[in-house]
Formats: structure tokens, sequence, C-alpha cells
């Protein structure tokens, strides 16, 4: 049976710096930090990393948000997930044949992608970045999901010393921070956090490390301000927090990351990959637009075409595309008019077709689109430069 052995955190800091970490557990741990890497998780059977497997292995997240919309998506994309019993783990995609879906916690499917037990993964970047740390090995196939918005931010009180205290750099010259009462951080994210205030100038810092109900930390009186993921805002603002000028720590939303060594080694990966490119970047491009297709009376196809363009909430659009429509009158087949077709943004849509119909446009037909191929996408090409193939 493959064990799961967790190596020893190993951080390291500078001298001049002041950082610690203690952990909200019973039993408090103290450490130096600096922006060095933790090393993850490794698989081994009989001592030795399983690199026997033939299967391809794509860790998808197992609960919340995330884990609905990325799955979602993927039907969308025509991917849907098969799964037998919902309490299973292992899943299958039917249209990717030689594939496995692995239903993970976000940050066990970052450590298990670096140790090699997962090959691809949908994941957080602000999750990728807190536990893939910067490893040359994980590789971002798409980094726009359009799924999963939020910002890691640093959050202070909107009383007491900070109540005008508006920037990350009014913070760091406040007088009050010194080795022996420094800034106090409570966070879930112990690398992101105390790498962010080490390089914007903050040299009196400790974090506790903590999971959960962070707003309510400040006024708990066990920390001065957060660092934590900020959807909306909401919860802070209830909580009299704020945010600051430059306390945004990472945008971050769902991307689809890779191991490079998967890609390169593993037989079959690389193909899947493109595949699934293909899928989300047509999907993903299509969402949000329409298909008008309208009938116009004109002397040519340029006549039509040039009075389409004129038309300011026309112009830059895609399209049109112009074909006559032909009919038999009298005993001869002539086109009396022509059909236009564009692609319109949903944002366009009303505007645009009123505006067909001011230059006269009829029969006006709206239709979704479903996917927009490219003729070769480009994070396809992307990628291929970034693995030297």
């Amino acid at each position: 049976m493959a064990a799961t052995i967790q190596q020893p955190l190993k951080v390291q800091c500078s001298p001049p710096s002041s950082f610690s970490i203690s952990s909200s557990s019973s039993q408090t741990r103290l450490f130096s930090v600096s922006c060095c890497s933790i090393t993850s998780p490794l698989t081994l059977v009989n001592g030795n990393v399983d690199q026997s497997r033939t299967e391809i292995r794509l860790g998808l997240p197992s609960k919340g948000r995330l884990a609905t919309d990325a799955l979602d998506l993927l039907k969308d994309c025509q991917l849907s997930v098969k799964q037998v019993n919902p309490r299973q783990y292992v899943a299958e995609i039917p249209q990717l044949s030689n594939l496995e879906v692995w239903f993970q916690r976000p940050k066990d499917i970052v450590r298990k992608l670096v140790s090699g037990d997962l090959d691809l993964g949908f994941v957080g970047l602000d999750t990728v970045s807190e536990f893939g740390q910067g490893n040359e090995d994980l590789i971002l196939v798409h980094d726009a999901l359009d799924f999963g918005d939020c910002r890691l931010s640093l959050a202070i009180p909107k009383y007491g010393i900070f109540e005008n205290i508006n920037s990350l750099k009014e913070l760091a010259e406040m007088p009050h921070w010194t080795p022996e009462r420094p800034l106090r951080v409570a966070t879930g994210f112990t690398y992101l956090g105390p790498k962010f205030l080490k390089e914007n100038g903050l040299k009196y810092v400790t974090f506790s490390a903590a999971d959960g109900a962070l707003e309510a930390a400040p006024a708990m009186g066990i920390a001065d301000a957060i660092v934590d993921l900020v959807s909306s805002g909401t919860t802070l603002r209830e909580n009299n927090l704020k945010e600051i000028d430059g306390g945004v720590v990472l945008e971050s939303q769902a991307v689809f990351v890779a191991s490079r060594k998967s890609l390169i080694k593993r037989k079959g990966v690389l193909d899947i990959t493109h595949e699934m490119i293909e899928r989300l970047e047509a999907h993903l491009r299509a969402d949000g637009q329409f298909t008008v297709t309208a009938n116009m009376r004109g002397n040519s196809a340029e006549d039509v075409a040039e009075r389409i363009l004129s038309q300011t909430s026309l112009s830059g659009l895609q399209g049109p595309t112009i074909s006559p429509v032909f009919c038999k009158r009298d005993g001869r087949v002539s086109a009396d008019y022509y059909a236009i077709v564009i692609c319109v943004p949903k944002k366009a849509l009303y505007k645009s077709v009123r505006q067909l119909r001011a230059i006269g446009g009829s029969g006006v037909l709206v239709s979704p689109l479903t996917y927009i191929f490219d003729e070769e996408t480009p994070r396809w090409r992307q990628l291929l430069v970034e693995l030297g193939l």
C-alpha cells in the first residue's frame, strides 16, 4: 500500500527580519520565515517513488463551490464527469480514455501534482501559489477559467489605532511595531502572507496559523490584522474590517494546472491536455456571445456590408457574413435580398438588433453560441513553447 510521508517544514530567515509563525493549536510552535519552499508529501511504494502507473489522473476539488463550478464547466465542454457513487473519490470522463478523475482537497491536488500522484488539476490560483510555492514542475495550462474569482488580501480594523490607516505604506510606517510588540497577523496562508509583508517593508510581524472565521480574530484581541480570501468584502465590512491600498496579495480564480514532468514523460498526458485546452478555450470564448441573423434588401453583398459597417454598434463585431437569398419569381431565379450573420456580445445584443432593423433588417434571429474554435488555440502554442517542444 502506498504511504504518504510528510517531510519536515524547513524555513529560514535572513537576520534583519523578525518574522514568526505560531500554530493556533494548543501546542504553539514558532518558526522564522523567509520565501523558501516547503517540501511536499511524496507517495512511496516500498521506499521508492511510484512511476509504474499508466492511467492519467486529473484532480478536482472534492466539495464546495469550486467543485460544483469545475464540474459544470467540464459538462459545458461536453466532458461530463461520470461518478457511479457520490461517496467514491474516483470517477471518469468517458470522452477521455485512460483518464481517472480524483476528488481531493484543493491543497492536496497541488501537493500531489508536485509529488507525481496527479498529472492534471483544477484548483484556485491562490492554492497553487500557497502550496506550490513557485515549484518549477507546476505549469499553468489555462490561467483564467472564469470561476472562483477572489483575492487574497490584508485587512485591518476600521477602529482604534488603525482608524486613519488606509494604505500598506502607512501600516508599515506605524511606530507601534517593534521586536517586542510586532504586528500580529492571523492567516491560513503561512507562505504567501509572510512573503508579501516582508517584500513590502514590514519588519516586525508575527503570524498565527488559523483556518476559518479569521474576521473575528482582531475583535477577540488575538490578532491585529488578517490575510484571507475576499470575494465581495461583505464579511469584512460586517466585522468592522477594511482592506487597504496596496494590501492585495494575489488576484485569484480557478486555473488548469499540470505537472511538467507528466506532460513530457507520461504517455497520453499531452494529448489529453491538448483536447481539454481546445474544448475549454472554445467554450469560454463563446460564453456570452450570440449569433444574430437577419434578412436585408440590397443591390449587392458589398452594398449591404457597407450599410452594416457604417453603424457604430455593429462596426468592429465579428462579421458580417453575407449570403444571397434566392427565390424563384416568374420562372426566374434571383436574389432579392441577403442574409447577414454577425457575432454579438451579450451587452451589445439589443442595441445591435435595433441598429439592424433601423437600416432595413427584418426577420432577426438570435441564437447563443456554444463554441468558437480557433484554427489553433493560442494557449496550446504557449504550452508547447514553455515545454520546449
